[in-house]
C-alpha cells in the first residue's frame, strides 16, 4: 500500500495493555512443582509481610524465563507484564531491596530446596531417573569478591570454558535425565574447584533423587578417578565416561583396526536428514582393563573398556591437521622469505619465531627446524620439515576414543554403551539454555551468598524451561507428530524450550477495571495450539 499522503503522529494516552506471554504456563508449572510452597515452608516470613521468599522466587523465575534483567531493573518488568494478574504478586513490592532478601533467605537451604523441588519434577511429570548426566560449567563473575561468607560457592580464579581468565568465577554443577534431559539436580560451587573431586557428592545427591532403583551415571573425562570408580562401584551405581589419555594411551588407540569391531546401528541427530552415505558411522570393541588404586590395599578394579571409532570425528581431525599443517608451512614460508630482513635478522630471532608458530599452529610435536647462520652472509638459515612418523602415529587415532563402564555385557552391550554415552550432548545444550536465553552470564551481585541463591533460581527456571519443552514433544507425539507447523519463521519445527516461550510472548492482557475483568486479546492458532498441549489456559489468573 503506498501512503499519498504524508501524516504526523498525535500523542494519545498511555496503552493499558501488559506483556502476558508465557506467565500463565510458567505459573501453571511453579504449581506443578510446588516452588512458593517449598519455599515458604524453608523460609516462613512474618504474617505482617506483604510478601512472602516463596512469592519473590516464583516471579524471579518467572523473569528469567521473559525478560531476563538485572534485579535492579525487575521491578520495571514486573509493572510491563502481567506479573500481578499471573502470579498475584504487586510489582511495586519487587525492588532490588525486596528481591535481595528472599536471596539472602533462600541461601541456607538451597541444597534441600533443589532436592525437593527435583522430587516434586519426577513425581508430577513422570521422569526416569534411572540415566542422569553429570556435567559442570564455569560462571564468571564482575566483581574483586574479596570478602566472601563462608558456606557458600566462594568466587576464585580458575579455567573458565569462556576463556576469560581475568574474571573470578563460580561453577555450576547440573545432572540431567536421559527422559527428556531434564535437569533434576544441581549445585554451586567454588571457583577453583576441580571438576573430578565433586564427582562423589554429586552422586550422593543423585543416589537421593533416584531412590532404591539402580543408577546410572554418565559424565566427561572428569568423571574418571580411582577414587571415583571405586565410589561408584561399591555404592551400586552403574557409570559410563570417556578415559583420559592418562588412562589410555595414544599408542593403545593407534593399535585398534576397524576390522575388529563391530559396527553400531546409531545415527547422529545431524545426520538424520542426510543420504545413507554421508552419515557418520560407529564401530565398537569390547575390552577389559584393571585400574589398581594409590596404595597397594586398595581392591584393583575390573572395568568393561570400549574401544569406538566415528567416521564423522577421524575426518574432522585429518581435516584440522591438514589446515593447521597448511597454515604453519605458510607462516614458516614467509620466515625463510625475510631470513636476513630487520625483523630476522639473526639465529635466535628465527629461532624464537619458530617456537611462536609451533605453539600457535600447534604443529610443535611434528615440527623439526634446523636454524644456522651462513659463513659467507652471516644472515641466519633454516631448514624444517614434518616428520611423518610422528604424523602417521596421530592419523592412526584419528576418531578413535574409549569409554569405560562397570556395567556387565547382559546389562549393555558395546553398542548399548556407546548410545547411553552419547546422551552426554543433552548437559551441553542445558548449559547452552543455561548461559544463553536464561541469561546467567555476567552476574552483578552484592556476595557470594546471593551468587549461589541466584544460580538456584537460574536452574529453577531451567527446569521449568525443559519441562515446558518435554510435555509439548510428548503431546504431539500423541497426536503422532514430531513438529509443529509455523513455529520458527513461519515453517515445521521440533519444538524447544526457546521456540515455545518465542512463540506464545506476543499474548497480551488488558488489565480489569472495577468489575470488569481482565481481557486477553485473542491469541494466534499458533498460541492456542501450543497452550492446549501444554494443557494451559491463560484465562485462569490468580
Amino acid at each position: 500500500m503506498t501512503w499519498l499522503v504524508r501524516q504526523r503522529a498525535q500523542w494519545g494516552q498511555a496503552s493499558v495493555e501488559k506483556m502476558l506471554g508465557a506467565l500463565p504456563v510458567i505459573a501453571g508449572f511453579c504449581s506443578r512443582l510446588r516452588i512458593r510452597e517449598l519455599v515458604d515452608a524453608a523460609c516462613p516470613v512474618r504474617d505482617t509481610a506483604e510478601l512472602t521468599h516463596g512469592q519473590v522466587i516464583e516471579a524471579l523465575v518467572a523473569n528469567r524465563l521473559t525478560s531476563p534483567a538485572p534485579l535492579v531493573h525487575v521491578q520495571d518488568w514486573a509493572g510491563r507484564w502481567a506479573v500481578g494478574e499471573a502470579f498475584g504478586v504487586e510489582p511495586a513490592l519487587l525492588n532490588d531491596d525486596r528481591i535481595g532478601r528472599a536471596l539472602d533467605a533462600i541461601a541456607p537451604h538451597l541444597d534441600h530446596l533443589a532436592g525437593s523441588v527435583g522430587l516434586a519434577a519426577i513425581e508430577a511429570f513422570g521422569i526416569q531417573v534411572t540415566r542422569l548426566h553429570w556435567d559442570m560449567t564455569s560462571i564468571s563473575l564482575h566483581g574483586d569478591y574479596e570478602q566472601v561468607e563462608p558456606g557458600y560457592a566462594r568466587p576464585r580464579f580458575g579455567h573458565p570454558k569462556d576463556r576469560r581468565p581475568d574474571l573470578k568465577q563460580v561453577q555450576a554443577g547440573i545432572a540431567v535425565s536421559g527422559d527428556g534431559a531434564i535437569p533434576v539436580f544441581h549445585r554451586a560451587y567454588d571457583g577453583a574447584a576441580g571438576e573430578v573431586g565433586q564427582v562423589i557428592g554429586a552422586m550422593q545427591g543423585l543416589q537421593k533423587l533416584a531412590g532404591p532403583q539402580r543408577m546410572l551415571m554418565i559424565g566427561d573425562s572428569k568423571l574418571v578417578s580411582y577414587a571415583n570408580l571405586a565410589a561408584m562401584t561399591a555404592a551400586g551405581v552403574g557409570f559410563i565416561a570417556p578415559a583420559s589419555k592418562h588412562y589410555i594411551s595414544a599408542e593403545t588407540l593407534a593399535g585398534q583396526k576397524i576390522t575388529h569391531a563391530a559396527r553400531v546401528d546409531y545415527v547422529a541427530a545431524r545426520d538424520e536428514g542426510k543420504p545413507v552415505g554421508r552419515r557418520g558411522v560407529w564401530h565398537v570393541r569390547d575390552d577389559v582393563m584393571t585400574l589398581a588404586g594409590p596404595r597397594k590395599k586398595d581392591p584393583v578394579l575390573r572395568l568393561r573398556r570400549i574401544f569406538v571409532h566415528s567416521s564423522a570425528r577421524a575426518q574432522a581431525a585429518a581435516t584440522a591437521r591438514t589446515k593447521k599443517l597448511d597454515r604453519a608451512r605458510d607462516d614458516l614460508a614467509r620466515l625463510e622469505r625475510g631470513l636476513g630482513s630487520r625483523h630476522y635478522p639473526g639465529e635466535q630471532a628465527v629461532a624464537d619465531r619458530i617456537t611462536a608458530i609451533g605453539r600457535a599452529r600447534r604443529v610443535s610435536a611434528y615440527l623439526t627446524a634446523v636454524t644456522g647462520t651462513d659463513p659467507d652472509t652471516g644472515k641466519p638459515t633454516l631448514s624444517w620439515h614434518f616428520d611423518q612418523q610422528v604424523l602417521d602415529a596421530e592419523a592412526a587415532t584419528d576418531g578413535w576414543y574409549a569409554l569405560l563402564t562397570n556395567l556387565d555385557a547382559d546389562q549393555a552391550d558395546a553398542g548399548q554403551v556407546l548410545c547411553h554415552y552419547k546422551g552426554q550432548e543433552a548437559v551441553e545444550r542445558r548449559y547452552q539454555a543455561f548461559k544463553g536465553p536464561l541469561a546467567v552470564t555476567s552476574l552483578y551481585l552484592k556476595n557470594n551468598r546471593r551468587i549461589a541463591a541466584l544460580i538456584t533460581v537460574i536452574c529453577l527456571a531451567l527446569l521449568i524451561f525443559c519441562l515446558i519443552e518435554r510435555q509439548v514433544r510428548h503431546a504431539l507425539a500423541a497426536r503422532g507428530q514430531a513438529k509443529m507447523d509455523g513455529l520458527y519463521a513461519g515453517r515445521p519445527a521440533v519444538p524447544t524450550g526457546k521456540l515455545i516461550l518465542d512463540a506464545l510472548a506476543g499474548i497480551r492482557l488488558i488489565p480489569g477495571t472495577g468489575q470488569s475483568p481482565p481481557i486477553i486479546p485473542h491469541p494466534t492458532d499458533l498460541q492456542l495450539d501450543l497452550l492446549d498441549l501444554l494443557d494451559i489456559d491463560p484465562r485462569d489468573l490468580r
